[in-house]
């Protein structure tokens, strides 16, 4: 199955309309890219929702053991997925379970068969990129197209 194509458009539509973001594998340690993409996301007003079974809380959020768990407290837009690319399958079948708009694989996360399976059953999908680098180029593109004052 081929997927959309990964446009700033398509970045532009699921930013628009996410409020809530899951991000699965958030590491309490500021030194680590989950954190530091969370905190981003954070401060540009997005509700963080920490999924990491081995810890209690991050960035002041509660931490909650699965997408299911969390999503019993909070309504999921997107799961934001900082795992290994075997460990995709489970949490995509959770993303579709739960009634995530969108399944954002990071960097170096590619799983082509589960990203199918939650297209096919409506997400957004995107992977093998950073929700804060595509966040910020469509800051700065915005801000690029903005009249000047």
């Amino acid at each position: 199955m081929t997927h959309p194509p990964m446009t700033p458009d398509l970045y532009a539509h699921i930013f628009r309309n996410t409020r809530t973001i899951a991000v699965v594998g958030l590491s309490p340690k500021p030194e680590r890219d989950s954190h530091h993409v969370a905190q981003y996301l954070q401060t540009q007003g997005f509700r963080i929702v920490p999924v990491n079974p081995a810890v209690h809380e991050v960035l002041g959020e509660k931490s909650w053991p699965s997408l299911t768990e969390a999503a019993q407290h909070h309504a999921i837009d997107l799961v934001d997925v900082f795992r290994d690319s075997a460990a995709v399958p489970p949490i995509a079948d959770e993303a579709i379970a739960i009634g995530a708009k969108t399944l954002w694989l990071q960097l170096g996360v590619r799983h082509d068969a589960a990203l199918a399976e939650a297209q096919a059953a409506g997400l957004a999908v995107v992977q093998d990129r950073c929700t804060l680098v595509e966040h910020q180029r469509l800051k700065a593109a915005a801000q690029q197209r903005a009249p000047q004052e």
